[in-house]
């Protein structure tokens, strides 16, 4: 049986007078989910550090090559896709169930942009599902509540923090988020995570004058760490090869796109 459903409090208007996250990303990957001001910010952004849009393709290749690996060779059935935002490629469940109908998919974002896009276009199979939960990130708790009524933590689970604890400004909060989201999973589960970083050799000290210009133009808030402190989130999990890199350099594919991006990327298996 198929189950398409959007759960939580949704926003009651998106506001069209300032530039948001999902919105500027889905423009920079090529989308048109955005408005005006997405598109303005989008491109100053861009002409302050021209990487942009190379990070957000890689950033969604990235994901597609983890979510493919996972479900083909680890045989990972469930995957909890947290800041899902308004993909212009593939999303989570379109990969996970063309190798698996049954795979069960649930999208957290909190946006009332995203939450549209998800209620007319995040259609699952039959035989799965593909949920939709309006809640944030800081509310860990309640989004595992909700999540539970769609996956089954006894078993494995994938959980997906693409580009999202960047938005987590506090370093301690944001490493909290991330063991509190992996808690309660079953071992043999996997931690899918990118990160802007600050490492000057991947240009990383390059996006801090563009991430000042975000902060005071758009929101939410955001910040990049250096390697030492993602990899923090890995602690006590297992990294798949290559390891903690710029996620273009994550196992590559032919049409992959640019070959370093200042944005890291790993997966990695819990115990």
């Amino acid at each position: 049986m198929s189950e398409n459903q959007a759960a939580g409090t949704p926003h009651e208007q998106p506001d069209t007078g300032t530039a948001h996250n999902a919105r500027v990303w889905n423009y920079w990957q090529g989308g048109t989910d955005n408005y005006e001001v997405d598109r303005q910010v989008g491109d100053h952004v861009a002409g302050m550090i021209p990487v942009i849009r190379d990070i957000a393709s890689a950033d969604r290749r990235f994901l597609i090559r983890a979510v493919r690996h996972l479900a083909e060779d680890h045989g990972i059935r469930q995957f909890l896709d947290i800041g899902t935002g308004l993909p212009a490629l593939e999303n989570t469940h379109e990969i996970a169930q063309r190798i698996a109908p049954s795979s069960r998919i649930v999208y957290v974002d909190h946006d009332p942009v995203v939450l549209a896009y998800a209620r007319t276009r995040l259609t699952s199979t039959e035989e799965g599902a593909a949920a939709y939960i309006d809640a944030d990130a800081h509310d860990p708790d309640a989004i595992l509540r909700i999540a539970g009524r769609t996956l089954d933590f006894t078993e494995p689970v994938a959980l997906m923090l693409l580009g999202i604890l960047n938005f987590v400004l506090d370093d301690t909060e944001a490493q909290t988020i991330a063991r509190r989201l992996l808690e309660p999973l079953a071992p043999g589960s996997f931690l899918v995570l990118t990160h802007p970083t600050t490492e000057p050799e991947l240009g990383g000290d390059l996006q801090l004058e563009a991430m000042a210009f975000w902060n005071a133009h758009a929101e939410p808030p955001v910040t990049a760490r250096s390697a030492k402190e993602i990899g923090r989130y890995f602690d006590g999990l297992t990294l798949l090869d290559p390891g903690l890199v710029p996620c273009s350099l994550w196992r590559p594919e032919p049409g992959d796109g640019p070959t370093v991006v200042p944005q890291l990327g790993a997966v990695a298996r819990k115990h």
